[in-house]
């Protein structure tokens, strides 16, 4: 198993070392790849000092998996020469998630759909993924008609350059900034680009992979996604209509049943899900669950999970795990 780590110096590739460590990945041989700035760089991984290669270094040596987290036009370019090589590609960018011949993958889910024609494959967003890990079994039991979702995300979304402007604010320091606006001691309802209809790009990759993953065009979406001073994860509140009528002590049972999730929700000792105690941990911790008062069949939920775990490298690995373990990849 020679196994590929593109992007291996930024911040999920970083994680995506530390997951693949801690599930001791079976690759007998790893690559670290990165963009020609970190070339030649030397990095350390499991007592042992690895090169930084480029990316065309990492095409001629054929892996035979590549997990890819170097930005959309990167994957773009490069994921199909890789294919073209024998790879399978798992990508975390956005590039590949809506192209109808790519799979979008959660492996708690839809993994099963996997073949050895899929070389490249879909990491969903990470909001996306920790969301459809607890509404996918919901979905299958009680039908989900509608979703409206509200999103308070991790700095560490945006990257290295965003936990810098943090910290930098909150040390009265003057840096870089990778928001228009402070956000120490701030709440920006911003996240990526604005499309045509005022929703922006990740207010849209929640409607769009959602229906993808669970594979129903039929339920309506609609988000708003915040960015907020923290770096341990992303938290959501999440409004679900179904159209069937639910029991709320059913809906726990389904959900402390379902892999990936735990279930933090006793108001008697004030436990539900925080970014803080969701950091550097691989699950979807959900809580707050209650039934909507104000509307027939519909619940809230209050789920979190580190963006840069499962939101991103633990999935990706996972992804990974399932192709060899089924023989997918040779």
């Amino acid at each position: 198993m020679k196994l590929a780590v593109v992007g291996a110096t930024g911040m999920v590739g970083t994680v995506m070392l530390e997951v693949l460590n801690e599930r001791n990945f079976p690759f007998t041989e790893l690559l670290l790849v990165a963009s020609e700035k970190s070339v030649g760089k030397k990095m350390s991984f499991q007592d042992k000092e690895y090169t930084v290669i480029g990316l065309q270094d990492a095409v001629d040596q054929k892996p035979d998996i590549a997990l890819f987290s170097a930005g959309g036009a990167t994957s773009l370019e490069w994921a199909p020469k890789f294919a073209e090589a024998g790879t399978f590609v798992v990508d975390n960018s956005s590039a590949w998630r809506m192209d109808p011949s790519k799979k979008l993958i959660v492996p708690e889910i839809n993994a099963t759909s996997l073949t050895k024609e899929d070389k490249i494959i879909a990491n969903p967003n990470c909001s996306t993924i920790q969301m459809v890990v607890a509404l996918a079994p919901l979905h299958q039991k009680y039908q989900i008609k509608r979703l409206v979702i509200s999103t308070y995300q991790s700095i560490t979304g945006t990257g290295v350059k965003a936990v810098a402007q943090l910290e930098n604010e909150y040390n009265n320091v003057k840096g870089d900034m990778a928001y228009p606006y402070p956000i120490h001691r701030n709440a920006i309802p911003h996240c990526d680009v604005f499309e045509n209809n005022g929703y922006t790009k990740e207010e849209m990759k929640l409607v769009r992979e959602t229906q993808k993953i669970l594979n129903d065009k039929t339920i309506a979406v609609t988000a708003t996604a915040v960015r907020i001073p923290v770096v341990g994860g992303h938290s959501e509140s999440v409004n679900i209509e179904f159209e069937n009528e639910f029991d709320v002590a059913d809906i726990r049972k389904v959900l402390h049943e379902t892999d990936g999730v735990t279930v933090q929700d006793n108001l008697d000792t004030n436990t539900y899900p925080m970014p803080i105690y969701a950091e550097g941990k691989n699950d979807v911790f959900v809580g707050r669950i209650r039934r909507d008062e104000s509307q027939e069949n519909t619940l809230n939920m209050w789920i979190v999970s580190d963006n840069l775990r499962k939101g991103a490298a633990t999935n990706t690995i996972q992804i990974a795990e399932y192709l060899y373990h089924n023989n997918i990849v040779a």
